[in-house]
């Protein structure tokens, strides 16, 4: 085989599968949600010097960093801990209760669920920064060789999901490995000190990757923070991926440093992963949206309703992410057991019914000239194209009402009509809006997708 380089993998075309998909599910799930708690600060980006925005650890909003912010002096996670389970109490032992608890986890309602929000992968956390493994490596930790899942949680999912007839992508923090290297991370500066030193660690996370590509053949390879060792060899395990998975994905979290727009990556990937972070323009490479429904990506049992995204706001938002040339990769955070909290549930439904009647104006879409528009009586409008058909989703329109959509062109289409609807619409044409007649009773909530299809050329 040819010695791979970075130019080989730089122009590699985006798998039509992905670009397709538009929605992912990303399950963060590990001993971390045994404990299940962090304080309710918001965003983990605090404000900077003039318009900086800084990580602030010791009020870390994601409760899969509890082992990292309960050794934070005075923070609340470390209060929390002594009060409820003595301050010496190690997390380690978490991985007892988890074990116990996953006993009655049944993987196949987590992809019934998946399935009918409408998503096309998921992404399930194999090994997160507290070294703790959700499948039967023959690869152990030498420190804790028996600080991994009772089962192969990795291996179930996998195939579950597959029955439903979605994609499996695997995560796996390679830069954060505290069962390793336990660096507690205070600040931005420690991220540095916290990748693990030597070669041991370098071949330990390389031979996790390559056993979790030749066990699971995932659609992505989803790492996080970073990958230690040299450029050459990591480009060496993206060309042993690729050659077992030719369709796969590589993400941009290899090579990086941390700032408040994501991980900002120096080696060639299939996608950017901005965390939390909504862009303005339709962007020139593909790239994934990657949040909670909450402010944490683990189950917070701390966290309050008002603090989940509502299902107007999921609705809303992942259309404006299509529509900018983006994946939505939407997190659930099971509680230990495996019961994934009816709220998070619930807004995933809510996605997957607004796709079931308007998802032709998602899946297998492109941007269209501009992302964005409106109606002249203030309504959002987003934009998608496929082929001949452009596509306009109308935010938060009335039932019966009459929309004028601005400035989408002079020329008249060939038909306007409602998806998910079944009558045909009165439309107009004024100048450069569309005048569109709505029904009194609309297929979907929160937002509505009109068809535009192109007048076909006279000869």
């Amino acid at each position: 085989m040819t010695t791979p380089t970075t130019a080989s993998f730089r122009d590699r075309p985006i798998p039509s599968w992905y670009d397709g998909a538009k929605l992912g599910i990303f399950v963060h799930w590990g001993i971390y949600s045994v404990p299940a708690w962090a304080p309710n600060s918001g965003t983990i980006w605090g404000e900077g010097p003039g318009d900086a925005k800084v990580p602030h650890f010791a009020a870390n909003p994601y409760a899969e960093w509890y082992q990292n912010t309960m050794r934070i002096e005075g923070s609340a996670t470390q209060r929390h801990h002594a009060q409820t389970y003595g301050a010496d109490y190690p997390y380690r032992r978490f991985a007892e209760d988890f074990n116990r608890e996953i006993a009655s986890w049944k993987p196949a309602e987590w992809a019934a669920l998946f399935s009918e929000a409408g998503a096309g992968y998921v992404v399930l956390t194999t090994k997160h920064h507290d070294g703790f493994l959700l499948w039967p490596s023959e690869h152990r930790n030498p420190k804790a060789p028996d600080f991994i899942a009772s089962r192969d949680l990795v291996g179930e999912l996998s195939d579950a999901v597959r029955v439903r007839g979605l994609r499996m992508g695997l995560y796996y923090s390679g830069g954060i490995d505290w069962l390793t290297h336990d660096q507690v991370i205070a600040g931005a500066g420690d991220f540095v000190r916290a990748v693990p030193p030597g070669e041991d660690y370098q071949d330990y996370a390389t031979r996790h990757w390559k056993e979790l590509v030749d066990r699971y053949a995932p659609c992505c390879m989803w790492n996080d923070i970073a990958f230690p060792g040299p450029v050459e060899n990591i480009e060496d395990l993206f060309a042993y991926y690729y050659e077992r998975v030719p369709d796969g994905i590589v993400n941009d979290r290899w090579r990086s440093a941390l700032g408040p727009e994501g991980l900002e990556p120096s080696l060639p990937h299939d996608v950017r992963t901005p965390e939390y972070t909504i862009i303005t323009d339709i962007a020139p490479k593909k790239w994934e949206s990657v949040r909670g429904i909450g402010n944490s990506f683990g189950f917070n049992r701390n966290e309050r309703p008002d603090q989940y995204l509502s299902a107007r706001q999921l609705v809303h938002s992942f259309i404006d992410i299509a529509s900018k040339n983006g994946n939505l990769l939407i997190n659930v955070g099971p509680r230990a057991d495996g019961s994934i909290p009816e709220i998070q549930a619930q807004r995933l439904r809510s996605l997957g019914s607004w796709l079931g009647g308007a998802g032709e104006a998602i899946y297998g879409t492109r941007p269209w000239q501009r992302s964005e528009g409106r109606t002249t009586g203030g309504n959002p409008v987003r934009f998608t194209a496929k082929r001949d058909t452009l596509y306009a989703i109308v935010f938060d329109a009335a039932p019966g009402s009459e929309l004028a959509l601005e400035g989408i062109g002079e020329g008249a289409p060939e038909s306007v009509e409602l998806l998910g609807g079944d009558a045909p619409l009165r439309w107009s044409r004024e100048g450069a809006n569309l005048r569109v007649e709505l029904p009194t009773q609309l297929p979907t909530e929160h937002a509505v997708a009109l068809r535009l299809r192109e007048r076909p050329p006279t000869t």
